[in-house]
């Protein structure tokens, strides 16, 4: 029903504009009464063998919703009613930012992806915590963070600091977002120093609570092998959990549409089935080079049951959806539990 009538219904309109709808319905049903026990009874799907102890922490089932869905912590009652093992919430910045301009997100249907240049817009960190206090459910919840559009490199390591002291009480785990090409200069984050810096200021931080915390590293499907042994060596170092692998792409690979249509819709990150194959790629890589020395959470072109069991297959231990979520709609996770 969702593929064949309310989607196509969906892409007659904005994709950033539905995206607004969807989460207005969604926040008037968490105010509804028994509104989403109804939904968990349609949508969720358990299973002992399901479960997965990963970090300490032990996830009903290996199904997130990636960062960027729910970036201000506004509906994960109602994602966790759908069946999702853990939501994933930001990217989430110090200071309320409103990202770059519309229009931002570009549907390729043909393709089953996206392109985005959002820009970590959200409404702060300090926002998000009071909307975390509210929820009613106990789905597991991550923290992706990120720096200030504002905040220069060279003092960007204050700004994730922040933004990890502020949500230290309220999420489960943290993901530290130095790879999404939609701020400039981000990605010179992820070079090797730099890097380095960043996660040893975080972990710093996070020995010094009285209970520390997993601290994982998204990282680009654009890096090179090196790089990823790059990574592997700072993982290790640092002492952080692992990875989330992988964000979006700047690359215009696997693309059906013209040039033409591809330059008109211009710069922005990639995501979707496309992606699919090289974030398993980056996976397979980093769990075979590390000796599985650490923890793989998996996204990137998961539409299907099949998809899910090729990243897992490959090295990962937890998998997240976005792009797919949007094509597959919320069956997708009951149907891909049951098969797996």
């Amino acid at each position: 029903m969702y593929k064949s009538i309310i989607r196509p219904i969906l892409f007659r309109f904005d994709p950033e504009r539905i995206h607004g709808w969807v989460f207005f319905w969604l926040k008037t049903l968490q105010r509804i009464p028994f509104a989403l026990n109804i939904i968990s009874k349609i949508h969720t799907y358990q299973h002992p063998n399901l479960s997965r102890n990963v970090m300490g922490i032990t996830f009903p089932n290996p199904i997130g919703l990636a960062a960027g869905f729910d970036k201000n912590a506004e509906v994960i009652d109602a994602f966790a009613a759908m069946g999702f093992g853990f939501v994933e919430i930001g990217t989430l910045t110090p200071i309320a930012q409103s990202g770059n301009p519309k229009k931002r997100i570009f549907r390729i249907p043909q393709d089953e992806a996206l392109i985005n240049r959002m820009g970590f817009n959200n409404e702060g960190v300090t926002v998000a915590v009071e909307k975390l206090k509210r929820r009613k459910s106990k789905v597991i919840v991550g923290g992706n963070i990120g720096k200030n559009k504002i905040t220069p490199n060279e003092i960007a390591v204050s700004d994730y600091v922040l933004a990890f002291n502020e949500l230290f009480d309220y999420v489960d785990y943290f993901v530290v977002n130095v790879s999404s090409p939609n701020t400039p200069n981000l990605r010179d984050l992820q070079e090797k120093e730099p890097l380095k810096e960043l996660l040893n200021a975080l972990q710093q931080q996070n020995f010094a609570k009285p209970t520390s915390k997993p601290i994982l590293l998204k990282i680009a499907p654009d890096l090179t092998d090196s790089q990823l042994l790059d990574i592997i060596e700072i993982v290790n170092e640092t002492k952080i959990q692992g990875v989330i692998a992988t964000n979006t792409t700047l690359s215009r690979n696997h693309l059906s549409i013209s040039k033409n249509v591809i330059e008109q819709i211009g710069n922005g990150g990639l995501s979707g089935k496309p992606l699919r194959e090289r974030s398993t790629e980056v996976i397979r890589f980093l769990a075979e080079k590390s000796n599985k020395s650490f923890v793989i959470m998996g996204v990137g072109g998961i539409h299907t049951a099949e998809d899910a069991r090729e990243k897992l297959a490959a090295g990962a231990d937890l998998i997240q959806i976005y792009t797919g979520f949007i094509y597959e709609g919320p069956g997708m996770i009951k149907k891909i539990l049951k098969n797996l």
